[in-house]
């Protein structure tokens, strides 16, 4: 679909319903998840049989060995809750013997590799499965039902999409490195080196050890996973590392942030976030600062879309939000997290923002003194509910290590702890790391749904959601156009020790060439990524909600980076 803001057009279409959509990075999952909705369940039903599904069609980016985090919206009452599906360090695993075993010096820092079993936290997404369907459900489906499109899919094979099979031979080696197991996620070759291989596009896959896993869960719940044969086999895998398994997710309350566009008319909307120890309060700085910039005169109107001025604008303001985010954002159990959204605190930030240069070194704030690879899928059903939920391993195939006739990996989420003791996030027993994951909501004043959405893809993810959203907000893109739209991502996101800041931006194809002049000029290193590069940038989904004729008209966007699309119900 040609629009008139991206030179790469993805020649997709919106997609429209009035009883509900599915958007996921996955056609077979966004299937699923609609069959789901056809068979009396609601949007949180839907979403867990989508990453279920999604576990066993991208494996390398998410799976029950992961991590899960939910928000869901309640059309009836217009509330909104989180659900937190974030495993913990294990017990027995402390800062000082994870340093000694790494070789790190008592004056080095270092950090946590991302495939060392160190890294390896309790997947909490089993967990939050569970949780999302007895707390959000409308308890019409049991779990074997939700869970039995993904047992199929796992028992009796699917071919293998594109951009799966790519990132399935990018990341085989790993697989065989760091597991003896690893042909259980492997297609069997007689004719590849030790029997198999990573599947290739087209190719059918099955998982049958996977499907058992699922069996557990369906059954006995909970229970299912934590212990018996499958935790049994986990601290096999895992025997050097002691008192690991801890089950359960938690409800949470979302963070959220009142922004007012520019645009005429202007549209405000509430944007609601997970609360630490996920990042989502990053997006929410980042656009606070834009606003305070906005009324303080220091940005008088909102420059032309990704425009030299706009792109420096958005990736300052976020810049300025990761230096507090990447030391203050921790478990809020062993570090609360200080108030980091309040407005005067958000204007002495912006304070920081030079129009004509990047900064170059950005120290964390001090508010305590004033008052610290992944999928993206959205659901919403007929009755206007929303889960917008985020799934995640974090590295490619998380840690590569697979507990026997499992089928699964477990994730690496622990390499986000910091190794130095006085930092918030350090790792400590039976603590959250700082996490990455952040599925987004956005409602209109009155309480109703603005939109579900979200990007996936490290420190891409609070980019991504400042990105599409003002896209919408401010450049009154439709959903599809909104993710259409090429995008910018500032490597890591983690000024050094030092406060020096790493001032590369990736430029995604597409954003012209006297836009990446303009950075350059004001002391940006501009890095333009083409091809399959453009991951960088994620995948995201997005469904807005918007009345019509007094009916509810529910409009989606997918990502064109990814496999997947919209699916109607």
């Amino acid at each position: 679909m040609a629009t008139k803001f991206t030179s790469f057009p993805s020649r997709r279409s919106v997609v429209h319903s009035l009883n509900g959509i599915v958007a996921c990075t996955q056609p077979l999952a966004a299937a699923a998840g609609q069959n789901i909705l056809r068979e009396g369940g609601n949007a949180a039903d839907a979403a867990v049989a989508v990453a279920a599904c999604l576990n066993v069609t991208e494996p390398w980016s998410t799976g029950i060995g992961g991590d899960m985090f939910c928000l869901f919206y309640d059309a009836r009452k217009k509330s909104i809750g989180g659900l937190n599906g974030s495993g913990r360090s294990p017990q027995s695993l402390s800062l000082k013997d994870v340093r000694q075993r790494l070789g790190f010096s008592t004056h080095e820092y270092g950090s946590i590799p991302l495939t060392s079993p160190y890294a390896v936290t309790t997947p909490g997404a089993p967990a939050a499965w569970v949780d999302t369907v007895e707390r959000f459900g409308n308890g019409k489906l049991s779990m074997k039902d939700i869970l039995d499109p993904a047992i199929e899919l796992a028992d009796s094979g699917y071919p293998v999409s594109e951009i799966a099979a790519h990132y399935w031979k990018d990341y085989e080696q790993s697989l065989r490195d760091a597991s003896p197991n690893f042909r259980e996620m492997l297609k069997r070759d007689s004719s590849a080196p030790d029997g198999a291989r990573a599947p290739r596009t087209g190719e059918i896959m099955t998982m049958p050890t996977l499907a058992n896993t699922f069996r557990q869960l369906a059954s006995r719940g909970k229970a299912g996973f934590y212990s018996g044969p499958i935790a049994e086999a986990i601290e096999e895998v895992m025997r050097d590392r002691g008192g690991y398994l801890t089950k359960g997710s938690e409800l949470v309350q979302p963070v959220s942030l009142r922004f007012t566009s520019t645009a005429n008319p202007p549209r405000a909307v509430d944007i609601w976030e997970h609360p630490p120890n996920g990042q989502g309060i990053v997006a929410l700085m980042a656009l606070g600062i834009v606003q305070e910039l906005r009324k303080s005169g220091a940005v008088s109107r909102m420059p032309p879309h990704n425009s030299a001025e706009y792109l420096h604008l958005i990736l300052e303001s976020l810049r300025i939000a990761f230096a507090d985010g990447t030391w203050w954002i921790s478990d809020p159990e062993f570090s609360p997290t200080p108030e980091l959204l309040s407005a005067s605190y958000l204007s002495s930030r912006a304070t920081l923002f030079r129009p004509e240069h990047a900064s170059n070194c950005l120290e964390r704030g001090s508010p305590a003194l004033r008052s610290s690879d992944t999928v993206y899928f959205a659901v919403v059903d007929s009755e206007g509910n929303s889960a917008s939920v985020v799934n995640s391993n974090f590295y490619g195939f998380g840690s590569a290590i697979i507990p026997a006739n499992c089928g699964f990996v477990l994730q690496s989420r622990g390499a986000m702890f910091s190794l130095e003791a006085s930092h918030p996030n350090a790792l400590e027993p039976g603590k959250r790391p700082y996490h990455t994951i952040i599925p987004a909501l956005a409602t209109n004043p009155d309480g109703s749904l603005y939109a579900s959405f979200g990007v996936m893809g490290g420190f891409m993810q609070p980019q991504g959601h400042v990105q599409v959203l003002l896209n919408m907000l401010e450049f009154g893109m439709s959903p599809q156009e909104a993710l259409d739209a090429p995008r910018v991502c500032i490597s890591g996101g983690i000024p050094e020790a030092d406060g020096k800041v790493d001032l590369t931006v990736n430029v995604e194809e597409g954003i012209g060439a006297e836009a990446r002049e303009g950075l350059e000029r004001r002391g940006h290193r501009v890095r333009v990524r083409k091809g399959w590069e453009r991951d960088i940038f994620g995948r995201g989904q997005i469904i807005r909600s918007a009345a019509h004729e007094g009916r509810c008209v529910f409009s989606a966007g997918s990502d064109f980076r990814g496999d997947g699309l919209a699916i109607p119900v």
